[in-house]
């Protein structure tokens, strides 16, 4: 029996795409292997989004060869989209299956190597290049972005994945933020139609899911290809309607799709994770402008201030872009200002970095690799106050846990609806609801489980320290 490990890297949108390559795999007959030391194939899963997510796919391949020579190595995802050849270089390298041919990696590495000069009927399996200044035959499979259609979804696997699986139910973007290269990498936005989205729903739930995380590269467009029209709260609504799932996840919204509505409707039932994670990638208005993002520092934090109105205890999460090309030590203090005033619970910091076809690469008035770096230092000390901030006004207040996988001594890792991670009191089994009170005594984090909660007094007398992180 053959076996595999995968790789990943970046969103959770390729983190769906990787458990759906690993259930075909099975499906094949494949085993799963331990690690990528012992795989017969190894599957790296790759992120374009930035150069050092690029760096970190070749050195992963580089140290994969050396560790395993004897692996065939398949490189997939948004990097093998975009430069399949760059990749196909590498030594150790196998196979290069862009996202136009990843729904069929496991039938392309499981068929015999073709012959280039032969008349295929299946013109979409067919490698594109073989090269043969390569150490070994190396299979490139890419068609363009635009074509894609099917949108990869994982057999329920609840067992052996997270424990929080992730449903990708959009994929691609119509947006042209000018840093981005994801629409070249993915495609066109398209949606998994609702009514798979239930019985994929039920599936993971029959597989023993109690939080699922509703994914994709845009989420708040989802619905707007299908005919008929579809939206994504009509989606939601559903969802609690018809499937009896414990706690729905959302992952990134753009600000704008972020209306009163919408935040009505996740007010609404304490089946939706208090969660909200927007972009807002600057705070300064000229450069949300070069970025063509569509809305303003303004819009975003009147937002905020909605989601803080009706749900007071939400987690809310930004990424920022610092360093993109003509911000100024002026645009970088304004949106360091506009995120101190702004009452969010963690930020993402990303480096700015030219990626290859987008209208920003093309863009002259650099900031230095240094100033980037003392920018991003910045904003990630910014975004360590604000968790802390944010974990300390949650002392005393009940939040429902779903306990994750993760145990030391005397404590189970477990993660609120408000995206809390903390270490609960005792040793419990992985995907149990616990309900506790949450503290914060001296910097050290703390939940206590509603079954000792009467005793909380004498606890506080006897002194037993707390579980430190």
């Amino acid at each position: 029996m053959a076996t595999f490990f995968i790789h990943n890297f970046g969103c959770r949108a390729t983190q769906a795409d990787a458990s759906a390559i690993a259930s075909d795999l099975k499906t094949r007959g494949y085993a799963a292997a331990e690690s990528g030391r012992a795989a017969e194939f190894v599957v790296l899963n790759t992120c374009t989004v930035t150069a050092a997510a690029d760096a970190q796919a070749r050195d992963a391949i580089r140290r994969i060869h050396r560790e395993n020579p004897g692996a065939r190595i398949v490189v997939t995802g948004c990097y093998a989209q975009r430069a399949p050849e760059e990749l196909a270089g590498l030594e150790g390298v196998s196979f290069v299956i862009g996202n136009s041919h990843q729904s069929a990696l496991s039938s392309i590495i499981s068929s015999p190597a073709p012959d280039p000069d032969a008349n295929h009927a299946r013109a979409d399996f067919v490698p594109l290049a073989h090269l043969a200044s390569s150490p070994h035959a190396v299979q490139i499979f890419r068609g363009e972005a635009a074509s894609m259609k099917e949108i990869l979804v994982a057999a329920p696997d609840v067992a052996d994945d997270r424990t929080r699986p992730t449903l990708k139910i959009q994929d691609g973007c119509n947006h042209r933020c000018s840093y981005c290269v994801i629409p070249l990498v993915r495609g066109r936005s398209r949606s998994l139609a609702p009514a798979r989205v239930i019985a994929e729903i039920r599936r993971l739930l029959d597989a023993g899911a109690r939080e699922i995380v509703l994914s994709g590269i845009d989420l708040g467009s989802y619905g707007r290809d299908l005919s008929p029209r579809a939206s994504f709260q009509q989606l939601i609504r559903q969802i609690l309607s018809q499937t009896s799932l414990e706690r729905l996840r959302l992952s990134s919204i753009e600000p704008m799709d972020v209306t009163q509505d919408f935040i009505d409707l996740i007010a609404s039932s304490d089946r939706i994770a208090a969660h909200f994670h927007m972009p807002l990638q600057s705070g300064s208005d000229p450069i949300l402008r070069a970025m063509h993002r569509w809305y303003r520092a303004a819009h975003y934090a009147r937002r905020v201030e909605l989601i803080r109105e009706r749900l007071p205890h939400a987690a809310i999460g930004a990424d920022v872009i610092t360093g993109f090309p003509g911000e100024t030590t002026e645009d970088h203090a304004a949106t360091m200002r506009f995120l101190e005033e702004l009452p969010i619970s963690y930020l993402h910091v990303f480096s700015f970095s030219p990626r290859p076809g987008t209208e920003a690469a093309a863009l002259g008035a650099h900031v230095s690799p240094s100033e980037i770096h003392r920018r991003a230092r910045e904003l990630r000390a910014l975004g360590q106050r604000k968790l802390a901030a944010f974990r300390a006004a949650q002392n005393g207040v009940a939040l429902r846990v779903l306990t994750l996988g993760r145990q030391g001594e005397g404590w189970t890792e477990a993660l609120s609806g408000n995206y809390l991670k903390l270490r609960v009191r005792g040793l419990w089994p992985r995907n149990e609801w616990l309900d506790v009170i949450f503290n914060d005594r001296d910097s050290a984090l703390e939940a206590m489980p509603a079954e000792v909660l009467a005793f909380q007094d004498d606890l506080r007398e006897r002194q037993i320290p707390a579980v430190r992180d």
